[in-house]
């Protein structure tokens, strides 16, 4: 009997745990809408030379789906990006500056030509702020406009 009892309370305190079980950071959507480091760049291969970068999801200048990418580094007007998968956070890897943390291939991206403002820390920039319009990166410096 007392063995019943035991289970019973258990039971009880397990399912009014459910709620909390659930309860943790920011949901995702909110997150993703945060996000200042998301570019859609051409995804057709290194025989493709359309060079296509947009902020927003499209098509490149050859035809096909821009894929989701993420930019890891501003170098100039370049920038590296990791087309690991959609919503991922991963770095440059320190133990190989042409991949990302992930595993995946690092691509350099011109920013040139699309209107994208960005931040360019004196060269060479981990803020990783990409905008539409002008304002201010994560390090407090204007945006510089990708001409």
């Amino acid at each position: 009997m007392q063995l019943g009892k035991s289970l019973s309370r258990f039971f009880l305190l397990f399912l009014l745990s459910l709620p909390l079980l659930g309860a943790g950071p920011a949901k995702a959507p909110e997150k993703a809408a945060a996000r200042h480091d998301v570019l859609y760049v051409c995804n057709c291969g290194d025989a493709c030379a359309c060079s296509s970068a947009s902020l927003k999801p499209g098509a490149c200048s050859c035809g096909k789906a821009l894929a989701w990418s993420h930019v890891v580094k501003v170098e100039g007007a370049n920038a590296l990006v990791c087309s690991c998968a959609e919503g991922c956070i991963c770095k440059v890897d320190p133990k190989d500056a042409s991949m990302c943390a992930c595993g995946h291939t690092l691509k350099k991206v011109s920013l040139k030509g699309t209107g994208t403002y960005f931040c360019n820390c004196g060269g060479s920039c981990a803020c990783n702020t990409l905008a539409n319009a002008p304002g201010k990166c994560g390090c407090g410096m204007d945006l510089k406009k990708a001409d």
